[in-house]
């Protein structure tokens, strides 16, 4: 498979309504998409970079242009292109895993939809639905959070996650947990604490939660280890797992009882399936974390959740959970969970008027054959 060129497409896409953490408050997603034009078919992917450089180093605007000037003519070099020869070409750049992952993933999802292939089963996928669980931010009261999480458990949800912070952490998961009893519950920190709070993180010992989700900063481990021996909670990693080899690090240490793995920030589904691998292997189960994606990232990350060491539901949510009108056929839920797309590479494709509708710039990239 050769590729004759690249469409980048940034989007602008209105929440549903404010979605806050702590790392600011986003009301319009910021999305790069790609359209990885071959001689045999054409793949989409998309960069799960925020607006700024928060969550990460990476953001939109750079993954557009470090694809570019340097990824994307990389692999005009490169002979009968597939998926997995895309990790390789592009190791000489340091870091901007989103963007490769974004990169490989149109490749891959273009040389699937060429065989006839489903994402899902090249992965492994073992199941056809996945069961769904949802984020849900930093609200401006207890009451406005008990009625919002009232809501997604109508809808069929199966898994409240709470984002906290210091100031909005034990008394928000206590009020839940009076309000609703025992649902399945965990809590995301996004790296708020610190190696002193140790003894305020275990105040949430108390209300039986699934996980705490990367309490400490990303390239603190073996803070996270200490923390581990320190709190009842099992502790989940998010940002500090970047790759493979930084879980089996990870579960070395005993850093983390359970992993979220988010494709992007991992550098694409084949490593993602790589961590699942070394999960698996230990005996860690894995779940499925979201970035705001619109219909093509959630596509392929539902596929991804259906393999077998995903044992808790993700932030697969449907497309209603962030966008009024997605650029694809939209993911709805049915008893908790959605259907993991069946037809060739991702399973979906844009709709032009709604994908045009929200495109705020494009531009193509010609690749010359070597």
């Amino acid at each position: 498979m050769k590729i004759t060129g690249v469409e980048l497409r940034t989007l602008e896409m209105p929440l549903v309504s404010p979605f806050r953490t702590s790392f600011g408050t986003e009301s319009v997603r910021e999305a790069l998409l790609l359209r990885v034009v071959t001689d045999e078919s054409e793949g989409w992917g998309e960069c799960c970079a925020g607006t700024a450089p928060l969550y990460s180093s990476e953001y939109t605007h750079a993954a557009a242009d470090v694809l570019s000037r340097f990824l994307v003519p990389a692999l005009a070099n490169v002979p009968d292109l597939d998926a997995h020869r895309v990790a390789p070409a592009l190791a000489a750049f340091k870091g901007h895993r989103t963007a490769k992952a974004a990169l490989e993933t149109a490749v891959l999802d273009a040389g699937l939809r060429a065989r006839g292939v489903a994402l899902g089963q090249a992965l492994g996928a073992v199941r056809d639905t996945v069961p769904c669980g949802v984020s849900v931010g930093i609200t401006e009261s207890i009451p406005a959070l008990l009625d919002e999480i009232a809501g997604y458990l109508e809808a069929g949800y199966l898994r409240i996650k709470l984002k906290i912070e210091h100031g909005w952490d034990v008394e928000p998961v206590r009020a839940v947990r009076e309000r609703f009893g025992d649902i399945p519950l965990q809590a995301d920190a996004n790296s708020a604490y610190g190696r002193g709070d140790a003894r305020h993180l275990a105040r949430l010992d108390p209300f039986d939660l699934l996980m705490l989700e990367q309490p400490l900063a990303q390239d603190d481990l073996l803070g996270h280890a200490e923390l581990a021996t320190r709190i009842a909670t099992p502790i989940c990693l998010d940002e500090s797992i970047v790759s493979a080899r930084a879980a089996a690090d990870a579960l070395a240490l005993g850093a983390c009882r359970v992993v979220n793995i988010k494709p992007g920030r991992v550098g694409g589904y084949l490593e993602a399936r790589r961590i699942h691998d070394v999960c698996a292997a230990h005996g860690v189960p894995v779940w499925c974390g979201g970035m705001l994606e619109t219909g093509l990232g959630r596509a392929a990350n539902v596929a991804l959740a259906a393999l077998p060491g995903f044992r808790f539901p993700g932030d697969t949510s449907a497309s209603d959970r962030y966008y009024r009108t997605d650029i694809t056929p939209p993911f709805r839920l049915a008893d908790g969970h959605l259907a993991v797309p069946d037809g060739p590479g991702l399973g979906v494709t844009p709709i032009p008027a709604v994908l045009d509708a929200v495109t705020t710039r494009t531009t193509w990239i010609p690749v010359s054959a070597p």
